[in-house]
């Protein structure tokens, strides 16, 4: 029962494959390192960072024009008040409209508007490193899952060759139990192989069924795509090109292109931009202003007067005659009209130029310590880019150290299977003459199958290794 499971379980492998192949859903190396880049959700967040970075830049550029604002109110007055536009007191309601606006340059700021833009460029160069990085880990993260997918694939493919094999000897081995050749007993053992060998089969299908998820997961893909991973031909020996290398050359050409070492360095000739900058704020700034403004009022008007005669307006003693004589004043008809909205604006308008040289007198010492708090985050930066550094060296030397571990290590496997692979021949023949038990031969045949396993782990050990070399020399990850 177990056989049947296994034989079904390959079956159905192998159908998963072929309708993953047809739906075009086998992938690369390249590809699936690509997808992950476009849809990784760090990503997406660090790129909403980088623009962010940017927006600050561009306002700090645009910072440099001149500032202006308008205004305009309406509204009604009641009782006394000041007439907007005669500046007399008057009783009475009126509606008012008034228009102003100005305008202001700055002509000096001891570098301080410069020097703030040098800072938020600096930080988008660092933002922009920082996703450059985060890119790469990615990738070398999908690689590495991609190798334990491949490692997994390799499995089952051992797998299937070691219940093919057990499968062949069980048959042979019945056929010699029936000529009489060997007990039953030898039957019952390869039948128990067999059962043995299904198993491992079935675990290793599983084992790849979850890496291919992993992979999925790290990707950002469906669950639900149909989904395989080309199976590339990777000649171990083209790659071992580390023998010739020295930590020392990859620390040195991974130090000019490493994200983080970049941003590291970037934010400190920002801090150092900053510094200046808070400097130039104890320093007074000089600006060029203009303002502009006009009014209306319902309740300004011109007056015109009209003579329409004399009227008596009183008497006088004459003491020529003795008598009272009456006197006469002129009269007029005043005329009241509204002055007109436009002439109104146009006669109320007026203007003003100036320069303004504005310094702090006492505002808490906030601008002192704006300054004592830069040369700390330049400390703090300067610590950063060394730690950046470090970091970086080290991590060097291990992989590279981990790399020449792992070709000794790949040669050694490689050494076993091929003395294990001799001894399977060896005891296969023995076995067929009858001259080996059926112990023996399993003994032999599960350690070539152990070999086999061990030389593909080391085999894509290896390969990951070494991928870890391109990936701090900059190369393109692909098999």
């Amino acid at each position: 029962m177990r056989f049947i499971c296994g034989l079904v379980s390959i079956l159905l492998l192998t159908q998963l494959a072929a309708s993953a192949q047809e739906n075009g859903n086998v992938w690369s190396l390249q590809r699936c390192v690509q997808y992950a880049v476009e849809h990784n959700i760090s990503i997406k967040q660090d790129s909403i960072t980088a623009r962010g970075a940017r927006y600050t830049l561009k306002q700090s550029q645009l910072s440099q024009l001149p500032v202006a604002n308008g205004s305009l109110s309406y509204g009604r007055s009641f009782g006394r008040s000041i007439n907007p536009t005669t500046n007399q007191f008057v009783e009475g309601d009126y509606n008012f409209l008034s228009a102003s606006g100005t305008a202001n340059e700055l002509l000096f700021s001891w570098m301080q508007v410069r020097s703030t833009i040098a800072r938020n460029k600096y930080n988008l160069e660092a933002s922009i490193a920082d996703l450059d990085q985060l890119r790469d880990d990615v990738s070398l993260n999908v690689a590495n899952s991609f190798l334990v997918a491949l490692l997994a694939k390799e499995q089952v493919a051992i797998s299937q060759n070691q219940v093919a094999l057990s499968k062949a000897q069980l048959d042979q081995t019945v056929a010699f139990a029936d000529a009489g050749r060997l007990p039953e007993l030898n039957v019952a053992q390869l039948q128990s192989q067999l059962a043995t060998d299904s198993a491992t089969l079935i675990n290793s299908i599983a084992s790849y069924n979850s890496s291919l998820l992993d992979l999925k997961a790290l990707m950002n893909l469906d669950f639900a795509t149909s989904f395989d991973i080309d199976v590339p031909q990777v000649e171990v020996g083209d790659q071992l090109q580390v023998y010739s290398l020295q930590p020392e050359d990859v620390y040195r050409q991974a130090a000019t292109h490493f994200g983080s070492v970049k941003a590291s360095r970037l934010r400190v000739m920002g801090a150092d931009k900053n510094l200046t900058a808070a400097k130039a704020g104890l320093w007074p700034q000089l600006y060029l202003g203009y303002q502009a403004g006009t009014n209306y009022s319902t309740n300004y008007f011109n007056y015109s007067y009209t003579p329409n005669g004399f009227q008596p307006s009183g008497i006088t003693y004459n003491s020529a005659n003795h008598a009272y004589d009456t006197v006469y004043s002129p009269s007029y008809t005043t005329a009241q009209t509204s002055v007109p909205f436009n002439s109104q604006f146009n006669n109320n308008f007026r203007q003003s130029l100036y320069l303004s040289l504005n310094f702090n007198i006492f505002n808490a010492w906030q601008s002192q310590y704006a300054v004592k708090q830069a040369k700390l985050n330049v400390a703090s930066q300067q610590l950063n880019e060394y730690n950046a550094e470090l970091t970086l060296k080290q991590n060097v030397y291990k992989a590279h150290n981990n790399a020449l571990n792992s070709i000794q290590k790949y040669q050694a496997a490689l050494r076993a299977n091929d003395a294990a692979t001799r001894a399977l021949e060896f005891a296969r023949k023995r076995y067929e003459l009858g001259l080996t038990s059926t112990v023996d031969l399993l003994v032999t045949q599960n350690s070539q199958f152990n070999a086999a396993s061990n030389l593909i782990i080391a085999k894509y050990d290896l390969i990951f290794k070494l991928k870890v070399i391109d990936y701090y020399l900059g190369k393109e990850l692909k098999l």
